[in-house]
This record gives C-alpha cells, structure tokens and sequence, in this order.
C-alpha cells in the first residue's frame, strides 16, 4: 500500500490483521517482553508507530507508560493519532525515521513490521541507532517478514495463502503479492536477521514470534 495515500491509509486497520498470522498476539506478546523490563512508570520509543495500532494496545496495558512513535508517512501519524484517542496525551509523534527519534535514553523500544523496508545496511544503522537510545538492560523487540534463502519462494505462496483465507488480498491477487514482495522487500533470512541484532550491539537475542513468513525477536542492550 501507498503510506502517502490518504484512501489507502483509511483501509491501513484491516491489513495486518488479515495478512499477519497471529497479529493481535503479536502486539499483546510485545507487551509483555515490554513489561518485563520497563518499569511501571517508563518510556517506550515505538519505531514505524504510523497507524497507532501497538501504541494502543501499549497504552491501554500500561497506563503510565509514556511513548514517542516515529513515522516517515504523515498520514499514518494522523491515524495513529485518531486510532489513540485520549491516550494520545502520553504519546508523541514525530515524522521522520530513526534519526528523528530523540536520544532517550529509553526505557525499552519497539519496531514491528518496519525493519523488512530497509537493506541490510540500513537496518544494522537503525538498529545501532536504536541501541544508542536506549538504556543499559532495556529491551528492543522487532518482528517483520524474515524467509530463508532457500525457501523464500514456498514461504511467501504460504503468506499468501493465508492472506486470501482471512480475506486479506482476493484470491486473483495472491501470485502478484508474492511477486511484488519478493521483488520490493529486501526480506533478510532469519540467520541474517540474528546476526545483525548482535552485530548491532544487542545481546540475549531470542526468538519469540514465527508465523508463516513473519519472524519476531526480543534483543537487549547490555549493561
């Protein structure tokens, strides 16, 4: 989907949930790695927060819990800021990527769906990045397509599938979803995905999360 597009922005809620195994457990798992480390009263940066849709789900579990969500789509701001409601006051929203984010330090971060868009250089600086603003022994938990280099082409067909029996994409659509992902996301193994957390910094890596194509792990910054 166009980010930009504010039709397809408006539609952006019934996506994940149909196209993301899992998706609601997602957000509920990523809590509650959160809420392991975070204390009662802590800050949360929220990478790739357009939409608002863990930001709600954060905040409704956590209510002192303050956040800043980061996001290049304007427009997904503006959802993520409906999509809050009143919790909007303990939120705030910058546009722009990693380098926007203020320097924290943070008490734990998120980044879920987001990390699949960029290279593989661009995603060690983003993950370095966002080591930098956190403190020592907070959590970072990530989670995006991640299919091995072997096997890239029956896990997509997979994705698909399960897109077009939730009624995430029609039928008739599902080999152009495979070939468009395959061909526009630089989609990592998960090896790949592993080693660039450590070689970011983070230690303690661990998976959590494996539905389909999608694959999610929780990393920590060292003390």
């Amino acid at each position: 989907m166009s980010f930009s597009d504010p039709q397809a922005v408006a539609r952006y809620a019934q996506g994940p949930v149909r196209q993301v195994p899992g998706f609601h457990a997602l957000q509920q798992m990523t809590m509650l790695l959160l809420a392991e480390a975070v204390a009662h009263d802590g800050r949360v940066l929220v990478l790739g927060a357009g939409g608002g849709l863990e930001l709600k789900v954060f905040a409704e579990a956590q209510p002192e819990w303050r956040f800043v969500g980061v996001d290049p789509s304007a427009e997904m701001l503006k959802l993520a800021n409906d999509t809050l409601g009143p919790l909007a006051s303990r939120v705030e929203l910058c546009e722009g990527y990693i380098d926007t984010a203020p320097d924290g330090p943070f008490d734990g971060a998120t980044c879920l769906l987001t990390l699949h868009f960029l290279p593989a250089d661009e995603r060690l600086r983003t993950l370095i990045e966002l080591r930098r603003r956190l403190k020592p022994g907070a959590p970072l938990i990530v989670a995006h397509h991640s299919v091995p280099d072997d096997g890239k082409l029956r896990w997509l067909q997979r994705y698909a599938a399960f897109a077009v029996a939730s009624g995430g994409i029609p039928a008739e659509n599902a080999s152009k979803s495979v070939a468009a992902l395959d061909s526009r996301l630089p989609m990592l193994s998960p090896e790949h995905d592993e080693a660039l957390l450590r070689e970011a910094g983070f230690e303690h890596v661990e998976l959590f999360y494996a539905a389909f194509t999608f694959k999610g792990w929780v990393a920590y910054n060292p003390f």
